[in-house]
């Protein structure tokens, strides 16, 4: 599949990349995407959600009334979790969400995230760029010359970039990332993925090793 590539401030090359079959042309796998997103989500989770049980509350561990008699129900001391303030029953303690998965099946993900991308021509190819220093007002400027400005975007340098990270950080509906950090809940999440034209080879060597 051959993309155009179009300068950042939208100018045409007259240049194209082939996207390889391999990367952005296979049989897609929804159920691939669905665990990977899952375990993206979940790795995402601080799991330090914590209630205080029976023998964690502050409080007197004397019998507050006789065991019969009363003609109410029989208790025992004041962190009983029937009592306002008393102890929670099976409440929410520390853990991890995060599990496994296998590398192939991550790689299967992301192969089938962009391919689904190609499908629907919402992938830009743009020619190598840099910023003389972090400036918000050319980035937007990038996304009004591509006419994305009203879409989510997921932009791919091919290695870290202050000044491009910097200038792009505070956009509403903007992630910059690079090309080692692809995941498949990134590009799936974006409307329009814009790659760098040095990354895309960087894809291809990070998902078919």
């Amino acid at each position: 599949m051959d993309v155009a590539i179009t300068k950042y401030s939208g100018e045409t090359t007259g240049r194209k990349v082939n996207l390889s079959s391999e990367v952005f042309g296979i049989e897609p796998n929804d159920h691939a995407i669905w665990l990977d997103v899952k375990s993206h989500l979940a790795n995402q989770r601080q799991g330090t959600h914590k209630s205080k049980q029976r023998n964690e509350i502050t409080g007197s561990s004397k019998k507050i009334k006789k065991q019969k008699g009363t003609g109410g129900a029989r208790a025992g001391n004041i962190k009983n979790p029937q009592f306002k303030g008393g102890g929670r029953v099976f409440g929410p303690a520390p853990r991890d969400y995060s599990f496994k998965l296998n590398k192939k099946v991550k790689d299967l993900a992301r192969k089938s995230a962009l391919t689904y991308k190609a499908k629907d021509n919402s992938i830009a190819i743009i020619e190598d760029f840099n910023f003389e220093a972090p400036k918000t007002k050319q980035y937007i400027s990038m996304l009004k010359s591509l006419g994305v400005t009203s879409q989510k975007t997921l932009l791919v340098i091919p290695e870290s970039n202050h000044n491009i990270a910097s200038s792009g950080r505070n956009i509403r509906n903007t992630k910059i990332i690079t090309a080692s950090q692809i995941n498949t809940y990134d590009v799936i999440n974006a409307d329009k993925l814009i790659l760098v034209e040095s990354s895309v080879g960087k894809i291809d060597n990070l998902l078919n090793k």
